[in-house]
């Protein structure tokens, strides 16, 4: 690969993926045996240090923290830069000092896939890396399960919270969860064998080593109950059913819909008992939902907003206290191929059994409304929108969302829609007007559309 300007004129970092365990290509070798600096995990040392005696001479830094590790980079690279590089060259190297500056990064898989590439560019520019990536772990572990993976979705678990990764698995038929302490396959499963039972975890262990590497496939239950131990290098979660998409054009989750605020005719529902599109195409705009969010649908009759923030990529609860109104949700987000878990029961009661929401849409509550809007402004993390029709009750709904320190504001809609009349005419027909009041919880800029 020919070296980019960088920082010392040259290219001073390579970074070397070390794949699932193949051994280092003679290339990577050839950089070892340069090097002045090495850094990487203590079992990517021991592991270059067998085949190339070099690494054993130079500096070396154990990748724990990573501020410390990239502080020491910065150090050497200066040090060369100024002519004391704090490091013996070969003793007939006539170079100058920032050329003898060679410093090699190893990582495991492919170090640009949520790895350390991100953080050095940032340090130092991408023009002083020269990145070697090796296979990841995803592309093994899928390949090993026999499987296509240009339509999963991707999640860090990895010192992040679960409840992100969670939510995809809920909503995404194919996802592969890279783990870490606490969230690993029985955190998982744990979390999965209430909410989405129905999906299968393989769990991949130590890929790469012929002598440990296991691909075991359980459901979330049996997942929840084994201890992995720190082998495991990625999850698949599936839903069997939909592992095989068609032939796909862009990569990653599917596409954002291309058309939201649907008519009430591509739902069913009974006796127009449905949100009307011009309310829905509001609460979808508060309600923001997005890949790795849960939704609570409260109240929600046919499903529609349920099943349009499920579209959304959204993993989406709704709740009804009628059995038939259960059954039409089902049948409503099958005919849209989304997921949506159902509860029947009454609002607030059943609620105390969810996960938290970050975001909560309430159609329906009659007089219960303002316990339930009081309840669901406690738990939800970003957003309560409520549609109502009762002017009375709008007094109760703002006073209980800014009880709960949501910051409020509303409107009244009142729509017209263009309606034939005989004679190849059209008058304007109105529809009942609603009430759509929203409640944000307020964040500060860094939070600002950030998902974890």
């Amino acid at each position: 690969m020919t070296g980019l300007t960088g920082m010392t004129g040259v290219t001073s970092i390579s970074v070397v993926g070390t794949g699932t365990g193949a051994p280092l290509e003679p290339a990577a070798l050839r950089l070892l045996d340069a090097a002045t600096l090495v850094v990487g995990g203590r079992r990517h040392l021991d592991a270059a240090a067998q085949l190339c005696t070099r690494v054993e001479q130079v500096e070396q830094v154990v990748l724990g923290p990573l501020a410390p590790a990239l502080e020491t980079i910065a150090k050497h690279l200066a040090a060369a830069a100024s002519g004391d590089c704090g490091h013996s060259g070969d003793p007939g190297d006539s170079g100058d000092s920032e050329e003898r500056a060679r410093v090699v990064v190893l990582a495991s898989g492919d170090p640009g896939f949520f790895g350390i590439v991100r953080a050095l560019a940032e340090r130092f520019g991408a023009d002083a890396l020269d990145v070697r990536p090796g296979v990841s772990s995803v592309a093994t572990a899928f390949a090993r399960a026999g499987l296509p993976w240009d339509d999963a979705v991707v999640v860090s678990a990895h010192g992040r919270e679960l409840r992100t990764a969670v939510n995809v698995c809920r909503a995404h038929p194919k996802t592969a969860i890279l783990t870490g302490p606490g969230a690993g396959p029985a955190e998982l499963g744990a979390e999965l064998v209430h909410r989405a039972a129905n999906r299968t975890l393989v769990v991949a262990s130590s890929l790469g080593d012929p002598e440990h590497e296991r691909i075991e496939r359980v459901t979330p239950a049996q997942a929840a109950e084994r201890d992995w131990g720190p082998a495991v290098s990625v999850v698949l979660c599936l839903d069997e059913a939909r592992t095989l998409s068609p032939v796909r054009t862009v990569a990653g989750p599917r596409p954002t819909p291309g058309r939201w605020a649907l008519d009430e005719d591509e739902f069913g529902h009974r006796d127009s008992m449905i949100t009307k599109f011009e309310v829905r195409a509001l609460a979808l705009a508060r309600l923001g939902p997005r890949l790795g969010d849960f939704v609570w649908d409260v109240g929600a009759g046919s499903g529609s907003v349920a099943v349009e923030c499920a579209r959304f990529g959204a993993a989406v609860v709704a709740v009804e206290k009628t059995g038939d109104g259960i059954e039409r949700i089902r049948a409503n987000a099958a005919a849209h191929g989304v997921d949506v878990r159902t509860v029947h029961g009454s609002a607030p009661t059943v609620l105390s059994h969810l996960a938290d929401p970050d975001a909560v849409f309430i159609g329906g509550g009659g007089a219960e409304l303002p316990s339930i809007v009081k309840v669901c402004a406690r738990r939800a993390r970003r957003t309560v929108v409520v549609a109502l029709a009762a002017l009375d009750r709008v007094p109760a709904v703002r006073g209980a969302l800014a009880e709960a320190g949501f910051l409020c504001d509303g409107v009244l809609l009142q729509s017209s829609r263009l309606a034939p009349l005989p004679g190849d005419v059209t008058r304007l027909a109105a529809t009942n007007p609603v009430f759509v009041l929203w409640g944000d919880r307020p964040t500060t800029p860094l939070q600002e559309g950030a998902v974890e």
